[in-house]
This record gives C-alpha cells, sequence and structure tokens, in this order.
C-alpha cells in the first residue's frame, strides 16, 4: 500500500488522503510538498533523502506546491522517480489507479475535506496562486458524496478544507455548509479550516448563530494587527474590520472560541507594528494561534521589499507564541468546571466543540466516541477532564 507523507496545510492531509486511495496496493512513498516557507521545503527534501536511504529502490513521487513551482530541484532528489504537479495530483491515472474515485481509505474520527483549491488574491507573500492557480470550488454533490462516505466509515467530524474555502462559489460557503448538514444529517460535527476575515457570507453568519452541529470555533486567516503592515501584504481587511468581526462572532455564538493564523517579521515590520500584533491577539480576544516567522518566497513583491533579519524574524515569532500560549491558557482556565462535549480521536484523548484539546481520566473509550467530561485541570497540551 502507498504511504504518505504530508507537509503543510490541512488541504494537503485531505488531499494526501485522496491520493492514498487512488494509489491503492502501490508500493510507493508520496510525498506531499509545501511551499509557504524555506523550513517546510527543507523538512520535505531531508525526509526524501532519508527515505531513499532507508528503503533504496522504492519509488518515491513528490507533489504538492513546491514540487509544482520547481519540479526539476524535486525531480533531481535521490529516489525520486516521478514529480507530479498539482494540476494532476488528484487523477486516478497519475498514481497508476483505474478510474474509481478516493473513498475514505480507513476509519478515522475526524477527517479533512478538500471544497476548494487556487486562490486569486496574490498577497505579496505568498505563491500559492502559482502553485495551486486561479481559485476552484468542488461541486457540492461531489463533497456530500464523499461525506457521506466518511461518515459511513465512522467519521464524526468533518473539517472543510481549501487554500481560501471563504471564496467558494456557488453557492457560498455558508450555502455548501448549510446543504452538506441537510444531506448528511447523521454527521455530528461540522467545522471549517482558516477562513478570510473579508469573505464571510450571510449564510455563514446564520449558521454560526444557529446551527449546533456547526462547531463553535473560527480560525480566521489574519496574518498581522497592523494595518500598514496588513496594507503592504495585499489583505484585504483592516485591523477594525478583524475586531468587528471578532466581537459579531461572540454576539451570535457566546462562548465561541477564535483562533488565527499571524505571520510576525514581515518586511518592514517596526516593534511598533509588531507591538499592534501582539496587542491585536487581546483586542480580538484570540485562543488559538497558528504562527510562521516570515519567509521570503522566490518571486513575491515581499521578497524584493526591505527585510526584517531572520533573527529577529525568529525573536518575534517565540514573543507571539509566548502571548499566544497565554491567550490559550487564559481560554482554558475559563473551562476549568465545565462539562464539555469531547470527540475522541484516541481512546483518552480528543478535542472539545470549541476545538480545546482534552485529555480523559476515568475511563477511556473509543475511538469516535462522543463523550461528555468535566474539566478538571489544565496541562501544557490543553485541558484534562473526566467522565461526566
Amino acid at each position: 500500500m502507498a504511504e504518505t507523507l504530508t507537509f503543510g496545510c490541512r488541504l494537503n492531509a485531505a488531499e494526501s488522503d485522496a491520493m492514498r486511495s487512488l494509489a491503492g496496493a502501490r508500493d510507493a512513498l508520496i510525498v506531499n510538498t509545501c511551499a509557504v516557507t524555506a523550513e517546510a521545503e527543507a523538512q520535505a527534501r531531508q525526509a526524501i533523502r532519508k527515505a531513499a536511504r532507508d528503503a533504496p529502490g522504492r519509488p518515491i513521487l513528490v507533489t504538492g506546491c513546491a514540487a509544482t513551482l520547481a519540479p526539476a530541484a524535486w525531480a533531481a532528489l535521490p529516489g525520486v522517480a516521478e514529480v507530479i504537479p498539482n494540476s494532476r495530483k488528484l487523477r486516478p491515472e497519475s498514481w497508476g489507479g483505474t478510474g474509481a474515485e478516493p473513498v475514505a481509505a480507513s476509519f478515522r474520527a475526524r477527517a479533512f475535506v478538500g471544497v476548494q483549491t487556487g486562490c486569486d488574491h496574490h498577497c505579496t507573500f505568498c505563491t500559492i496562486p502559482a502553485g495551486r492557480g486561479a481559485s476552484r470550488s468542488i461541486p457540492v454533490a461531489a463533497v456530500v458524496k464523499r461525506v457521506r462516505a466518511l461518515v459511513a466509515a465512522g467519521c464524526r467530524e468533518v473539517v472543510l478544507t481549501g487554500v481560501d474555502i471563504a471564496s467558494y462559489a456557488e453557492p457560498r460557503l455558508g450555502g455548501l455548509a448549510r446543504q452538506l448538514l441537510d444531506a448528511v444529517p447523521d454527521l455530528p460535527r461540522l467545522r471549517l479550516s482558516s477562513l478570510d476575515p473579508a469573505a464571510l457570507d450571510d449564510d455563514l453568519w446564520r449558521l454560526v448563530a444557529e446551527e449546533p452541529r456547526f462547531m463553535p470555533h473560527l480560525h480566521l486567516s489574519m496574518q498581522h494587527g497592523a494595518d500598514l503592515i496588513l496594507k503592504r501584504m495585499r489583505r484585504r481587511h483592516s485591523r477594525a474590520d478583524l475586531v468587528a468581526l471578532c466581537d459579531r462572532a461572540r454576539r451570535l455564538r457566546p462562548g465561541l472560541a477564535l483562533g488565527a493564523d499571524l505571520i510576525a517579521g514581515f518586511p518592514t515590520e517596526t516593534e511598533d507594528h509588531f507591538a499592534e500584533l501582539l496587542d491585536g491577539v487581546e483586542a480580538c480576544g484570540l485562543a488559538f494561534l497558528h504562527i510562521f516567522p516570515y519567509s521570503p518566497r522566490p518571486g513575491t513583491p515581499a521578497a524584493r521589499m526591505p527585510q526584517v533579519p531572520a533573527a529577529l524574524r525568529r525573536d518575534r515569532a517565540a514573543r507571539l507564541r509566548e502571548t499566544g500560549g497565554r491567550a490559550a491558557r487564559r481560554f482554558h482556565e475559563g473551562r476549568l468546571g465545565r462539562t464539555e462535549r469531547v470527540l475522541l480521536e484516541r481512546p483518552d484523548r480528543g478535542h472539545t466543540e470549541h476545538f480545546a484539546a482534552l485529555r480523559l481520566h476515568g475511563g477511556p473509550g473509543q475511538r469516535g466516541e462522543l463523550r461528555q467530561a468535566r474539566v478538571v485541570g489544565l496541562d501544557d497540551d490543553g485541558l484534562i477532564a473526566e467522565v461526566a
């Protein structure tokens, strides 16, 4: 059976599942690369070299954004038999398949389902439009079919993912989520991956306010908290927009948890700009941060801007992580004594509806089980709870 190594985003994770299913019994290693940071590319190259040493002769098939942008460089690595661009990565013939559509390859409690790829916005730091092309949406019927197969295999939570899922079109993202929930009534939990704050539609806001199976957790592609840096990133929202959005979300769904993708050390970022970024974590009431130190990407406008020194970028990212750690702890402390509904992804571990990690004491359950648990403590990973 084919094996996959995945780097980067949740969409890559969803696509790796599909590629493994399409490859079937083929003995190969599929490496799904990411081009968001230089570190992600370095990790993938290192993994390929190690795989070539550990299993000489086993074909290595490389795909993903980094491989699409520089196919010759990846083809030259040891053990690489073929480089497959993003445009062909989900075609059955690329993996020696017979044309069968990918289904749930194995049981998992929660699964990522890709509903969109590509991007039309051309942020100054990003290579994704070059690696994946223009925004394209998966038809509703295909999404419903995929989710039904996952639920039939025992999946209890689906995360809709993509490069820019807020740009899902015909219907908008909220309409897709509503139709999916209506068509698959046995799906207990629906969650979304990163959302562009400038593109949330009215149907989505109604789901936030009214739908109990839509989880009380939004993760936003904020990127920064200073207006000048947001403008230089070519983002479509301001700091005030972010604060207003977060306030609206909590007003519609009291207790809702918010997360964000943030970049530290973007070109021209001063200490004052960085202070605005730190302050934005509290102003927006964020609980879960996904932090990147800025990484120059060849050919992007940001790579030609005045750069913040690499050591300072790393330092600011570390300081931002400390701020994020304090914010997460405040959120976790607010759950003490509460009864949470946890989806067990392992017999004693899972995530709450708010996406807080939880470790269960007093009677492990079955993977895929939804259990009620009372929060009795905290640790560095999240919540500690006892069976209610």
